[in-house]
C-alpha cells in the first residue's frame, strides 16, 4: 500500500539540489523536497505494509543524510505548518 505524508525538517535546513541528490541517494527516491513559507519539507508517497512502516523508513533515510526532522504532516488538505504529530 502506499502512503503519503510530509516530514517537515529543521528550520534552516536548506533545500538545495546537492540534499536533494543526497536523499534520493539515502533511499528517498519517492519523496520530493521543498519549501512552504520558509518551512523545508519533504513529501512522500511511500510503499509500505504499514503507515507506521512507512513513517519509520522515511525518517530513518532523511536521518541518514544528516538532516533532522522536526514533526510529521499527514493531513492532505492543510496547510504544512498547520498541527502535526510527530
Amino acid at each position: 500500500m502506499n502512503y503519503e505524508f510530509h516530514l517537515i525538517l529543521k528550520e534552516g535546513t536548506e533545500i538545495t539540489e546537492e540534499l536533494a541528490d543526497r536523499l534520493f541517494d539515502a533511499g528517498c527516491d519517492d519523496g520530493t523536497p521543498g519549501t512552504f513559507c520558509g518551512t523545508p519539507y519533504i513529501s512522500f508517497h511511500r510503499e509500505a505494509d504499514s503507515l507506521e512502516a512507512a513513517i519509520r523508513s522515511a525518517v530513518a533515510d532523511v536521518q541518514k543524510t544528516g538532516c533532522v526532522v522536526e514533526r510529521l504532516q499527514i493531513e492532505h488538505d492543510s496547510p504544512l505548518l498547520s498541527s502535526g504529530a510527530g
